[in-house]
């Protein structure tokens, strides 16, 4: 870089209870020149005290793990005010797990079907600040909140 600027990897910590899982994203994020795995928890307790530990840019975040979940993890996190960010990747779109981790802290919110070149994109937009939720799960999110609001065709009460 001719700007003096060093160039720094995202550094990422996975975190899923299923260890091929983990294999298969340390192989996806590997592939990138820009991020970098610097370590895996196996369940939410260890994400938290690696997080504190090793101090990632963005900690891959599992849903349903052993010991501690990923909510409770993503709260424990945050609520120590790590300079980490968390992205929630998970197998359930239901809506009270995505309200529940977007309220424990966490800076997105995608399910493990997405593409690999997406879930790439989304840890980036993450570490560089930006949030990112599951296209399907937004728009859900904006109906309910959508239902919320008063009706601005209404006559005043």
């Amino acid at each position: 870089m001719t700007d003096g600027a060093v160039f720094r990897p995202v550094r990422v910590l996975l975190a899923d209870d299923q260890p091929l899982l983990r294999t298969g994203f340390r192989m996806v994020l590997g592939a990138e020149d820009d991020l970098d795995v610097v370590g895996e928890a196996g369940d939410g307790a260890e994400a938290v005290e690696l997080s504190r530990r090793l101090l990632p840019d963005v900690v891959l975040m599992d849903i349903r793990m052993p010991r501690l979940d990923g909510m409770a993890a993503t709260r424990a996190i945050v609520g120590a005010r790590l300079p980490v960010r968390v992205l929630v990747l998970t197998t359930f779109e239901q809506d009270d797990h995505v309200v529940g981790a977007l309220r424990a802290g966490a800076t997105g919110f995608l399910t493990k079907d997405v593409p690999a070149e997406d879930l790439v994109a989304a840890i980036r937009t993450v570490a560089a600040g930006g949030a990112v939720v599951a296209p399907r799960v937004l728009r859900r999110l904006l109906d309910r909140f959508a239902e919320l609001l008063p009706d601005p065709a209404a006559a005043p009460a």
